[in-house]
């Protein structure tokens, strides 16, 4: 997993150590594992080996995430077997490191890490292919010529890798938190004024009648002493104005529904 990149590049860098420009290092003049070439390549063009030696940490980084971690698809492969190949890359190059691991998984040996071969390698035991590499590195590095002059500095790299890899094989490969929406509960639901300007112009017409009879009952108690004319009249009117609230009965009723969906939204 990409989360292991920091980890791997900082256990390589103890084995790459400083400046070094080795006669017999076929690789030629190196800073912290970065060649030149490769330096010119990522970093400056035309550099000289006094830039090398100046390289940041920054700039170290980015070489050994383009031109290593990236090429064998650090980011994809399971803990553990990334860091072994990762490192194997670093010290043997990033194609022979892919079709090591494509041997050891059963994948075709084309030096491309792609679906195929991370489903290959998902699918075995990390320990397996962590020891299964790192013997097959042992043997490759000891066919070298340079072997006598390397090999016992190659030799103890290769046990430290295998300790470490199996280290992080061993943890569980950790995916990013799920971040969940939490719902803030409120007591009272806020009418915006849009819905309470609603809400008045389509009551008015059922406050008016119901103020007509609200204020009707008052004035009831001062008909006592009216003339029966003046009774029969206000009786006819409250008729009249039920049978309007009865027409409109259905109105009111959709009016207030819509009130109601309109402050749920």
């Amino acid at each position: 997993m990409d989360r292991n990149f920091q980890r791997a590049l900082s256990l390589v860098l103890k084995h790459e150590g400083g400046w070094s420009d080795h006669p017999a290092d076929p690789g030629g003049a190196t800073m912290k594992g970065v060649t030149l070439a490769n330096f010119r390549r990522f970093v400056k063009p035309g550099a000289t080996k006094d830039d090398l030696r100046k390289i940041t940490d920054e700039q170290v980084a980015t070489v050994y995430r383009r031109f290593y971690w990236d090429a064998v698809a650090g980011a994809e492969l399971p803990g553990g077997i990334d860091y072994a190949v990762f490192d194997f890359a670093v010290n043997s190059g990033p194609d022979r490191a892919a079709k090591y691991l494509q041997g050891i998984v059963g994948a075709k040996q084309d030096g491309k890490i792609g679906p195929a071969t991370l489903k290959a390698a998902r699918g075995m035991m990390r320990a397996t292919v962590i020891n299964d590499l790192c013997d097959r590195r042992m043997a490759f590095l000891k066919g070298l010529k340079t072997w006598a002059t390397f090999g016992k500095g190659w030799t103890s790299r290769v046990s430290a890798v295998r300790a470490e890899a199996l280290k992080m094989a061993a943890q569980p490969d950790v995916e990013p938190p799920v971040v969940v929406e939490k719902k803030v509960a409120v007591d009272r639901p806020i009418v915006p004024v849009s819905v309470d300007a609603e809400v008045k112009s389509k009551t008015s017409l059922w406050g008016w009648v119901t103020g007509i009879f609200g204020s009707g009952g008052v004035g009831l108690a001062g008909l006592l002493g009216a003339d029966w004319q003046t009774v029969l009249a206000i009786g006819g009117l409250a008729l009249v104005m039920l049978v309007i609230v009865i027409l409109l009965r259905r109105q009111i009723i959709g009016a207030v529904q819509d009130i109601r969906e309109a402050v749920q939204q």
